[in-house]
């Protein structure tokens, strides 16, 4: 008797969110002030830790939203923001953490990009 499960059986996502690819949303999009304490991308998920002003955190928003574009490169290179909703009216200041699955930013026949994200200095790049 074989009990061997198949790995094809289901698709484990191990990020908390995914990535949003939406040209519309991503040139409407406002954002609350933040600040980045770090940027790491580990297989397919950026993981990002913020600080802002708040009580607690349990009620921010965050959303990372792409451009369609793909910038003209090699490799080539991707638009990002990350869209932060903090309705908390508390002077604390608070560190929250939260990953983002990159896998609907890839581009077909490449293996690499480059993450330019909004209010981050240094761009990342993605290897997959």
């Amino acid at each position: 008797m074989n009990t061997q499960c198949d790995d094809d059986d289901f698709d484990y996502v191990p990020c908390d969110q995914t990535v949003v690819v939406d040209d519309s949303f991503f040139e409407s999009a406002q954002t609350h002030e933040y600040e980045f304490n770090s940027l790491e991308i580990s297989d397919s998920c950026l993981f990002v830790n913020i600080s802002a002003s708040g009580c607690d955190g349990n009620s921010w928003s965050l959303v990372l939203v792409a451009s369609d574009d793909v910038g003209d490169s090699f490799p080539e290179q991707r638009y990002l923001k990350l869209v932060f909703t903090n309705n908390e009216a508390c002077l604390a200041i608070v560190s929250q953490g939260r990953s983002f699955d990159l896998r609907p930013i890839q581009v077909g026949g490449a293996n690499e990009i480059i993450l330019n994200i909004e209010g981050f200095t240094e761009s990342l790049t993605y290897t997959y």
